[in-house]
């Protein structure tokens, strides 16, 4: 074995040199294979010759880094097939036979990153000659997917120079990979004084390539909504993969040039009493601080807090400019905003006449209700609550009692919800009493010993006095006065004994007022008879018209006479014994009639009830104290 080895790597190869013009073998390989690490790979080897040798001899040499020398890893022929040993494909290559076209396959295990040589297959057919092939093995491992980090700070659009805002790192890629940056999908192009970017490569113990980039760039305000990334891209067999890191965006600092100033609250108009918050907003990032102050005192700033300036319980003298400032810290450069505030006020209302008016009854008056207002405004009269005008004018016109009392004008505002004033009138119509429920009936008839009760009520100014006059009976009383705001009440019990007339006299300083009544007394009439009593009673019906008791007596009148004669028949059938009664008996006799008049007739014997005892027909009076 060590003679042929020293044959195969001496001996043979010089022979090879001293007889290649007499060479008919011909190889053919490929110029390169890819592969990714890890992987398998077959290296293609196809030789032909020419003359049929008696033996054909193949080796497989590989260079050692970038110099020219070999390293053999494989030789043989049709009887041994030997792997050198000691070499870094020890253990992971095989050869396979050559087939009939004379191709034969160098198959690498798990590559690895320093397998990346050229691979030589050198074919020797002895008297027919030698050649050789060569193929270059790449060999690839794609980077770690891109780690970005952007600066924490903002950046600020007034530096003059670019400034580094992200920084970009792709780790463990073979062969070297490249970073680019992204602004808004548009790759950033170094350009002097806008862009730079600084990049940094690292090759590691284990052959592969680390990359680092920083990108310096000159920030603007329209950068403050952009985003940007970092693309890493590498080589891969037969193709270029890329990667992308994630999006971030940078904190540009930039100088506030617009100022806007709104009222928050309240919604709608401001009026007094109001709390009124005012906002100040400007377009600059970060947030500038703001000062507020008037247009009347701008060299006195307002108490406020941040970007809020709160007027609480304004008044009219509120009402004015108002100005926000920003004062950017980079630059001290300031900017200005500021807003019209309008305070509407609605004064007391002012009446006219004012407190109390006094008129004389049949006069007029118009009375007028005015408030200063910033705003159009309505106004309503009222009266005892309910409405009785419209404007600011009021007009009574030929004013009676009914007139008098309190008159409110309400003045509101209607865009200014909430805000409202009043003012009044009192109204006093003087002039005489004057009765009030006439319509009552005035004439009235009562049954004797009954109580009536007689009112009457008058208005008038100053307040009247009533008294009362009563003629016909002697028993009455009269109630405590009841005053109310415009009229007095004056009430009267009277016992009804006669036939009475009442007059309720009102009286002031500006006439009298006067209201009679008239009471009729209904009698209880009565006719005795000898042994039996008979009692009638007669009862109009109340309330007749005096026109109608002419009527009314006759009737009763021809009732009387009618029982008076029904009496004097029983009587004398009595005496004749035509009617037969026990002496122990009694006989009631009672007749009733219903209808318009009532006649009820008794005939009893009991002595004690008062009776009238009707006339027998001889006209005497006599008690029958047999029956």
């Amino acid at each position: 074995m060590a003679f042929l080895h020293i044959f195969f790597s001496v001996a043979l190869p010089i022979f090879l040199q001293t007889s290649q013009v007499w060479a008919k073998v011909d190889v053919t390989m490929e110029d390169s294979v890819e592969v990714h690490v890890g992987e398998r790979v077959e290296i293609p080897c196809v030789y032909s010759i020419t003359e049929e040798p008696s033996t054909v001899m193949v080796q497989w040499f590989v260079k050692r880094g970038s110099s020219s020398q070999r390293e053999r890893i494989y030789y043989g022929d049709e009887s041994m097939q030997i792997v050198d040993s000691d070499t870094d494909f020890t253990g992971r290559i095989t050869i396979s036979p050559a087939d009939e076209r004379g191709e034969m396959v160098l198959t690498i295990q798990e590559v690895q990153l320093g397998d990346e040589r050229e691979f030589i297959c050198q074919v020797n057919g002895m008297s027919a000659g030698n050649a050789e092939g060569k193929t270059l093995l790449k060999v690839f491992d794609p980077p770690e997917a891109p780690v970005i980090e952007g600066v924490h700070s903002g950046i600020t659009v007034s530096t003059p120079y670019p400034s580094k805002i992200a920084s970009c790192e792709a780790r463990n890629g073979y062969p070297r990979p490249n970073i680019t940056w992204y602004r808004n999908l548009t790759p950033l192009i170094p350009l002097h004084d806008k862009v730079n970017v600084v990049t940094l490569v690292t090759r590691e113990s284990s052959g592969l390539y680390t990359i680092q980039s920083e990108l310096h760039y000159k920030v603007a305000k329209e950068d403050k909504d952009a985003f940007f990334y970092c693309e890493v891209s590498y080589a891969v067999p037969a193709a270029v993969g890329t990667a992308e890191s994630k999006r971030i965006n940078v904190t540009v600092h930039y100088p506030t040039e617009v100022v806007e100033l709104w009222k928050e609250s309240p919604k709608g108009l401001v009026k007094e009493g109001d709390t009124v918050q005012i906002r100040c907003h400007g377009d600059g990032y970060p947030p500038p601080p703001f000062t507020f102050t008037r247009e009347k005192q701008p060299d006195v700033d307002l108490d406020s807090h941040q970007d809020l300036l709160v007027l609480e319980d304004v008044t009219r003298a509120d009402s004015g400019v108002y100005r926000c400032h920003a004062l950017d810290l980079d630059t001290y450069a300031e900017a200005v905003g500021d807003m019209q505030l309008t305070v509407h006020y609605l004064d007391p209302a002012v009446v006219v006449p004012r407190d109390t008016e006094i008129l004389l009854k049949g006069e007029s008056l118009t009375a007028t209700c005015n408030a200063q207002c910033s705003a159009p405004t309505s106004t309503v009269w009222f009266k005892d609550g309910k409405p009785v005008g419209k404007g600011h004018k009021l007009f009574l016109q030929d004013v009676s009692f009914d007139a008098m009392g309190e008159y409110v004008c309400e003045v509101t505002a209607p865009s200014l919800p909430g805000l409202q004033t009043s003012g009044s009138v009192r109204i006093v119509v003087q002039g005489a009493p004057e009765m009030e429920g006439l319509e009552r009936p005035a004439e009235l008839e009562e049954d004797m010993d009954k109580w009536v009760n007689l009112s009457c009520e008058a208005r008038g100014h100053p307040k009247p006095t009533i008294t009362w006059s009563v003629t016909g009976s002697q028993t009455w009383r009269e109630s405590p006065l009841k005053v109310a705001e415009n009229s007095v009440h004056s009430s009267v019990a009277i016992k009804v004994t006669s036939d009475t007339q009442v007059s309720c006299n009102a009286t002031n300083n500006m006439g009298t007022d006067a209201r009679f009544f008239s009471i009729e007394a209904i009698p209880m009439v009565t006719s005795p008879a000898a042994s039996t009593a008979v009692t009638v009673r007669v009862t109009p019906p109340r309330r007749v018209q005096k026109e109608g008791n002419g009527v009314i007596i006759i009737v009763i009148i021809v009732c009387i006479l009618l029982l008076a004669i029904l009496g004097s028949v029983l009587y004398f059938l009595y005496k004749k014994g035509k009617i037969p009664c026990g002496r122990s008996g009694k006989q009631e006799i009672t007749k009733e009639k219903t209808g318009k008049d009532d006649i009820v007739v008794e005939m009893k014997q009991d002595k004690t009830e008062e009776a009238v005892l009707l006339k027998g027909i001889n006209g005497d009076k006599k008690a029958h104290s047999d029956q």
